[in-house]
């Protein structure tokens, strides 16, 4: 029979206590069955937890670049459980458009980030895609994906939410899951879904 040996170091002087949680049931703790450390949760660089949120229907706006509007169902809540903690926030989507493009931008809470420096009067946005022809005719059914990946460090134990924000030139559509023509056909302009994700990461 396997034996658990635990095994003193000669050097140190504190002792290392072993605490039972305050539990009526009994627990069974099994080691890998492999030469190593057992790590602890807390080291720096694991993933200490995740939340999603899965966006599958439609969104639409008209709101300025300058002040764009929140995509309703595209926010996500988590809790750092220390402020030295970062949180790792990945958006990924598809958007259309009527004209010119879709301006995106990422929150936390009230304010923006990752986004591009001060420039004139040029909307700061996270990313930003699309293509204006004078016509409309390209643009009509296209979907343009979008991706931000952004490292933040909010120092704080407290609730946060991180959402997104979609923008437009002049009074041109912009959506989230769907194309400008959203056409009811079978074999094109299909529906999508779009997604944010927050991993909380030991600091």
């Amino acid at each position: 029979m396997s034996k658990v040996v635990i095994q003193g170091n000669a050097s140190g002087t504190g002792n290392f206590t072993i605490a039972a949680p305050n539990s009526n049931t009994d627990r069974t703790f099994n080691l890998p069955d492999a030469a190593g450390t057992v790590d602890r949760l807390e080291r720096a660089g694991n993933v200490l937890q995740v939340v999603q949120t899965v966006k599958t229907d439609t969104f639409s706006t008209t709101a300025l670049g300058s002040s764009p509007a929140d995509v309703t169902g595209m926010s996500v809540s988590i809790t750092p459980s220390s402020s030295s903690n970062k949180i790792l926030v990945m958006v990924n989507g598809m958007g259309g458009y009527n004209n010119y493009q879709v301006m995106v931008r990422l929150v936390r809470d009230s304010t923006p980030i990752s986004i591009g420096d001060a420039n004139g009067s040029r909307p700061r946005m996270s990313t930003a895609f699309g293509a204006y022809t004078a016509n409309g005719a390209y643009e009509q059914y296209h979907l343009g994906p979008f991706s931000i990946c952004y490292l933040d460090s909010p120092a704080t134990t407290s609730s946060t939410t991180y959402k997104l924000q979609m923008g437009t030139y002049s009074t041109y559509a912009v959506y989230l899951n769907r194309s400008h023509g959203w056409q009811d056909a079978t074999n094109y302009d299909p529906a999508v879904a779009s997604s944010i994700t927050a991993m909380e990461i030991a600091g």
